[in-house]
């Protein structure tokens, strides 16, 4: 299990990063709860959520499968096809900025309860969309040429320290009314300022592989076969919960929505130490499926998802050990988010076992087919909001994401087994282990 203690090292890393920023991110969240009031909260909240959603569509999918084909062109030494590909996935997050400067106003109605808060503050949050935009596909980049910290450290230390002293200056600084106008501009500039060297970084680690001679016909077909979908699976993996919040602001107050959204963003936390479990072993992953190394591939995939689990399970734990902090920290208001905050972890011991079958599926030329069970996954969600929110207001929307995202993930696990003939899960590496241990024994 040496590639086990490997990914527990790296990805272990990457996981303390990160766990360091959400701790200055949850104490501007306290700030902001203490200073502003929890409403105030949930219209920040709301705002992130929203952002979240709208930059993960603004490189047209480009940034999901940034990690595949810059690890793929690396391993090969196509440094040309590498710089189409930069040029093209910044080109889209230009376009799609503009286009969205001019008709977003036009497009707030159609989110409903939202739309008064975003309209408030339509120019800071239009910036940071295309801030957060752009560090998408920086990280992803930076993932598949082997430089995941230079890719997660921006988004795991740095973008906190910008919100916590955000906080601090728009307190001292703004009127009560103005308070988080000011802070979000800050974090707009601050985050643009981040993105710009963090491309820097990207463009560098780029032209340091060589330029090759003319690329492959029909290449950019190719990346629009995998990117279309893959910003459907994006959304609806990395970005449910931002999608939940959207949905949920439609049934909940913003007291209760900032409610959720703390424990929804202690989830998010919670399973990137599963995610940078991945971000390790991708590029190696990519390279044995570009060399036709099933055996390597399989063996690859089994080490992740058996520590992904392992770490589910710890994590866990822990939070259900720790969840009865959150009154004392953020108020007596948040005692409501205990129950319900370990309710959303277990979802991620259910996709940890199920291990990634969207990621499969793609490698083998399959990936539309990961969208009707996304589909199925989405509309549960709306249809069990709608059911057990009215009725069991936050623990009711914990169980609805519960829900939604197993009955997802089990439909990805049975596609990948049935159009790609590999259980993706982590029981193939179990019974290897087993079956590992009874030789043992036996000699």
């Amino acid at each position: 299990m040496a590639m086990g203690r490997r990914l527990l090292s790296q990805s272990g890393a990457l996981f303390v990063a990160r766990l360091s920023g959400a701790g200055i991110t949850f104490v501007a969240q306290v700030a902001i709860v203490r200073l502003w009031g929890a409403g105030t909260l949930g219209q920040y909240l709301l705002i992130i959520a929203v952002v979240n959603i709208v930059g993960v569509i603004l490189p047209l999918g480009f940034q999901t499968v940034g990690s595949y084909f810059a690890a793929e062109y690396r391993a090969e030494g196509q440094g040309t096809l590498l710089r189409r590909f930069l040029f093209r996935t910044y080109g889209h997050v230009a376009l799609m900025a503009a286009l969205l400067l001019v008709v977003g106003p036009a497009l707030l109605g159609g989110l409903g309860p939202s739309a008064q808060v975003l309209a408030t503050h339509w120019l800071p949050a239009w910036a940071m969309t295309v801030a957060v935009g752009i560090s998408y596909c920086n990280v992803a980049l930076l993932v598949g040429l082997k430089r995941p910290f230079a890719g997660y450290f921006a988004e795991a230390l740095f973008r906190p320290l910008l919100i916590v002293s955000a906080v601090l200056v728009a307190t001292l600084a703004a009127a009560p009314g103005l308070r988080l106008d000011a802070m979000l501009w800050m974090l707009a500039l601050g985050f643009g300022l981040v993105v710009l060297l963090q491309s820097g970084l990207v463009v560098a680690s780029v032209r340091a592989i060589p330029a090759t001679a003319a690329p492959r016909p029909g290449e950019s077909r190719r990346w629009w076969r995998f990117a279309l979908p893959w910003v459907v699976i994006a959304l609806a993996t990395d970005f449910f919960f931002d999608i939940d919040l959207v949905v949920l602001s439609g049934y909940l107050d913003h007291a209760d929505l900032a409610v959720f959204g703390v424990a929804a963003r202690v989830f998010s936390l919670v399973s990137f130490g599963v995610a940078a479990v991945y971000a390790v072993t991708l590029p190696e992953m990519f390279e044995r499926e570009a060399e036709a190394d099933r055996a390597g591939f399989m063996t690859q995939l089994g080490d992740a998802n058996l520590v992904a689990s392992a770490v589910s399970l710890a994590l866990l734990a822990a939070v259900v050990a720790a969840a009865p902090l959150l009154p004392l920290v953020f108020g007596a208001e948040f005692s409501a988010g205990i129950w319900p905050l370990a309710v959303l972890c277990l979802s991620l011991l259910v996709r940890s076992a199920f291990g990634p079958a969207a990621l499969v599926l793609s490698m083998h030329d399959k990936p539309y087919a990961s969208l009707p069970a996304i589909g199925l996954g989405l509309g549960a969600l709306l249809g069990l909001n709608w059911l057990l929110v009215p009725a069991h207001g936050l623990l009711g929307a914990a169980l609805a994401a519960l829900l939604a995202q197993s009955l997802w993930s089990a439909a990805m696990w049975l596609t990948a087994r049935r159009l790609a003939g590999v259980d993706v899960s982590v029981l193939p590496r179990l019974r290897a282990l087993v079956g590992q241990e009874r030789l043992a024994h036996r000699d």
